[in-house]
């Protein structure tokens, strides 16, 4: 009984996150639009000289996709695999969903290591407009 209710505290937890993720990448991308929107009218019509908007966008689209990635893991949502479970036994489906969460932990695994290391060598380089350091 007790494993059962940690399974549904842990459910609920990957929901409240999921959900959190999901509103957080609509109001990046809702964002991106709108400062892409404001560098268009400025840059044709307005003619400020607004030299933060490029950079800004282009860190906007980074996290939202980044994030994003953990929204499609957790819908497991991805067309290949559709197409490839759709061809298998419920058994097989298991054994490459299984599979592919390990591959795909061990990926995860590198990456945040690597990403350590990536961290470290960004704490002296600063970004070109905001003056912030990179590793944001």
């Amino acid at each position: 009984m007790e494993e059962k209710s940690k399974q549904s505290l842990l459910q609920i937890t990957a929901f409240r996150l999921n959900w959190f993720v999901e509103r957080l990448c609509a109001l990046l991308l809702g964002t991106m639009v709108i400062v892409i929107w404001f560098e268009v009218v400025e840059r044709y019509f307005l003619h400020l000289g607004m030299t933060w908007t490029e950079e800004f966008s282009r860190y906007l689209m980074i996290w939202a996709a980044l994030l994003a990635v953990s929204c499609g893991a957790f819908y497991r949502e991805h067309i290949g695999l559709n197409i490839v479970h759709r061809f298998l036994p419920p058994t097989g489906v298991k054994i490459l969903q299984a599979t592919l969460d390990l591959i795909a932990l061990a990926f995860f695994l590198f990456l945040a290591w690597y990403g350590i290391g990536m961290t470290k060598a960004g704490l002296g380089q600063f970004a070109t407009i905001f003056g912030i350091t990179m590793v944001v």
